[in-house]
């Protein structure tokens, strides 16, 4: 039986091998996937040690997306842009694939969310890994406008040079912003503290702005709770990235996407809840 992990410190909370046991079971996948959990000085390690056992691929999660990075051998055109890797294929001849799912699992779970990106003046706060993941799925989308907004400027303006040759993008700090924008995304991890990103209510029109938090969890997030008071059209959170992102893992490793991606994040949500 082929067998997957994933991979990450700490790792009890992760909900990756339910949706993975969800997607073999519905395309008829012999396979198994499990948690594991990496020492924080040990992850190169424990990933050749699962790889000698006979592991054809794994996620990575935090904090290891940078190491991963550094330990691929090969990376695709999408890892190599995001400076992050979090899903490993391990091929027969021992060449590692490093691939990062992150930002098409964000653009498929917006499009599956039937919001609209062609054409629309988008925010991304945060300039972290989460940030650099997503740009260029969403710049492929096609934007009028796409801005960076960061606490520390810099950062912002370092990740919007990187990414200029693929379209329109602008850097500003959050105090910076006074205008409104049609898609605001969340990709700072505040909402894990209930902190909010110091934003204007300015960014929001009242029943027109829609607002999506990378974050999830049982309860509304902060973000999403500050979006909805300032009038937002629509909030959403992450658990829908989760699962799209998985899914774009699961075809790398099988060659088959699943189509049971809203059964899956129907099941995710009630275990949340519950």
């Amino acid at each position: 039986m082929d067998s997957y992990v994933v991979i990450g410190n700490p790792i009890g909370h992760s909900r990756s091998p339910q949706i993975h046991q969800s997607f073999a079971q519905a395309t008829a996948q012999i396979m198994s996937y499990e948690r594991l959990l990496a020492p924080l000085d040990a992850f190169e390690q424990s990933v050749r040690n699962f790889m000698q056992q006979g592991g054809k691929g794994a996620n990575i999660t935090v904090p290891f997306k940078e190491q991963a990075f550094a330990m691929a051998d090969v990376l695709t055109p999408r890892a190599q842009r995001a400076g992050a890797v979090n899903t490993f294929k391990f091929e027969d001849n021992g060449c590692i694939l490093g691939d990062n799912t992150d930002g098409a699992g964000l653009v498929l779970d917006l499009k599956r969310l039937s919001v609209q990106l062609s054409g629309q003046r988008i925010l991304l706060l945060g300039a972290g890994g989460a940030a650099r993941g997503a740009l260029a799925p969403l710049l492929a989308e096609q934007p009028t406008q796409l801005v960076i907004a960061n606490r520390t400027l810099t950062k912002a303006q370092q990740l919007a040079a990187l990414f200029a040759d693929l379209g329109e993008v602008q850097a500003c700090s959050f105090d910076q912003l006074q205008q409104p924008f049609d898609l605001i995304i969340n990709a700072t991890s505040a909402s894990l503290s209930g902190e909010l990103p110091a934003l204007s209510p300015a960014c929001i029109t009242t029943q027109h702005t829609q607002c999506y938090d990378m974050m999830y969890g049982a309860e509304i997030t902060a973000f999403n709770q500050w979006a909805l008071a300032q009038g937002a059209a629509q909030v959403m959170d992450g658990l829908g990235m989760l699962v799209a992102q998985a899914a774009e893992a699961f075809q790398l490793w099988r060659g088959v996407l699943p189509n049971n991606l809203n059964e899956v994040l129907t099941s995710l949500r009630k275990t949340l809840t519950h």
